[in-house]
C-alpha cells in the first residue's frame, strides 16, 4: 500500500513538473481586434484594398518589428474547427517591409490569422513563437480603400500612430 501511494505521488509530481515546464516555453498570446494593434516591439494595421472583384480584393497588414526583440516572423491562417492551417508568410527576417497580402475570400476559410514572432533571426523548425498575434477575422474597423497610393497613405498613418501609443517604438 505504501509503495503504491509512493508510486501514485511520484506520478504526480511527474505530471505536475511537465505541465509546468510547458507553461513556462508557451509563447505570449495577445488578441488583436481593432485594425490596429501595438505591443512592445511590434505595430501593426490592417486595410483592404478594393480589388475590381471581391476574389481580388486584397486584405494588407503591415508590420513595424523591433529587430532587436523579434527577429523574424510568419503568419498563418487556421480553420478553427478543423485546426488545418495554411502558410500565409513563411518565417522571414523582420527587416522592413513587411506588408502581408491575402485575398479576402481566403478568411472564410481560414477566419484565424496569426502573426507568430521569433526572438531568433531564422525561425527553426519547430522553435516556439516569442509572441502570438492572434485574430478571429478581419477586424470590422479595417477600412477599404481604392487605391495603392491611399493605401500606402493610411497605413503608414496608422503606424505611426501607434508608435505614439506610448509603448515601446518598433525602429
Amino acid at each position: 500500500m505504501a509503495g503504491a501511494l509512493l508510486w501514485l505521488a511520484g506520478t504526480f509530481v511527474a505530471i505536475t513538473a511537465v505541465n509546468d515546464s510547458d507553461a513556462a516555453e508557451a509563447p505570449a498570446s495577445a488578441h488583436g481586434s481593432a485594425d490596429v494593434f501595438a505591443a512592445p516591439g511590434i505595430a501593426m494595421a490592417w486595410a483592404i484594398l478594393r480589388g475590381a472583384t471581391e476574389a481580388s480584393t486584397l486584405v494588407v497588414v503591415r508590420l513595424a518589428v523591433d529587430r532587436t526583440m523579434f527577429g523574424s516572423v510568419s503568419v498563418v491562417g487556421i480553420d478553427p474547427f478543423t485546426q488545418r492551417e495554411q502558410s500565409v508568410l513563411p518565417p522571414r527576417s523582420t527587416t522592413p517591409p513587411i506588408d502581408v497580402r491575402v485575398p479576402r475570400p481566403q478568411f472564410a476559410d481560414f477566419p484565424r490569422t496569426e502573426f507568430r514572432l521569433f526572438a531568433s533571426a531564422t525561425a527553426a523548425p519547430g522553435e516556439a513563437p516569442k509572441l502570438v498575434v492572434f485574430y478571429l477575422g478581419v477586424p470590422d474597423t479595417t477600412p477599404e480603400l481604392a487605391s495603392e497610393a491611399a493605401l500606402e497613405t493610411y497605413l503608414a498613418g496608422r503606424i505611426a500612430g501607434a508608435r505614439d501609443g506610448g509603448r515601446k517604438s518598433p525602429p
